[in-house]
């Protein structure tokens, strides 16, 4: 492992510390931090997909069955919540973080029927997955994403199950955060299981 790899470990070992648990931290400020002084930045909100489904071409036949508004239709696509980028190869990892409810102590099981979880799911469309590799550069059979779960849903045994299968294979593209406070696994788990990808 080279001094940089070696800088960058140190920088994630040190939330550990204490000032780690003074305040929760949201996954961006972890990852600006974490990311300082190497090839990988971490952008919100990226706009690369904010026009797909504008750009989605129809046939005559389909565009004379649907409506057709007045104004053209300017924006209407996707925009994840974050992409973690290498400014050398190129490549990205876009990041969706899902917050929902769930079931746990003190809770009824109605509790966790939020379905944030399910539209994440839109990622594993075949279109969707089409232009998410074409435009990060992270080749099949990889994903070009990664879900990290924070909230009550991180706990709910109905919905980890769900998520757990969903994945399949990959279950190296999600993530639960269960303690905001602590940020040392979720970045051991990105240096472990992901930053490869971006090489």
């Amino acid at each position: 492992m080279g001094t940089k790899e070696l800088r960058g470990r140190d920088v994630w070992q040190d939330y550990s510390g204490a000032n780690a648990g003074i305040a929760e931290r949201g996954f961006y400020e972890v990852f600006d931090k974490h990311l300082v002084g190497s090839d990988f930045w971490i952008d919100a909100k990226p706009k690369e997909f904010k026009r797909i489904y504008v750009d989605q071409p129809l046939s005559d036949h389909v565009i004379s069955q649907i409506y057709t508004p007045d104004e053209p239709i300017k924006n209407h696509g996707i925009t994840p919540d974050y992409a973690i980028r290498n400014r050398v190869t190129g490549k990205t990892l876009y990041v969706e973080v899902k917050r929902q409810d769930g079931w746990v102590e003190g809770k009824p099981r109605s509790a966790g029927r939020g379905n944030a979880h399910e539209r994440s799911c839109k990622y594993f469309t075949p279109g969707l997955l089409d232009v998410l590799h074409e435009e990060s550069g992270i080749a099949r059979p990889n994903l070009p994403f990664w879900t990290v779960f924070i909230g009550d849903i991180t706990r709910d045994p109905c919905r980890v199950r769900e998520i757990t299968l969903w994945y399949g294979n990959h279950r190296n593209h999600f993530f639960m955060w269960r303690d905001l406070k602590n940020a040392d696994p979720i970045v051991a788990h990105f240096e472990t299981h992901l930053k490869q990808l971006l090489l």
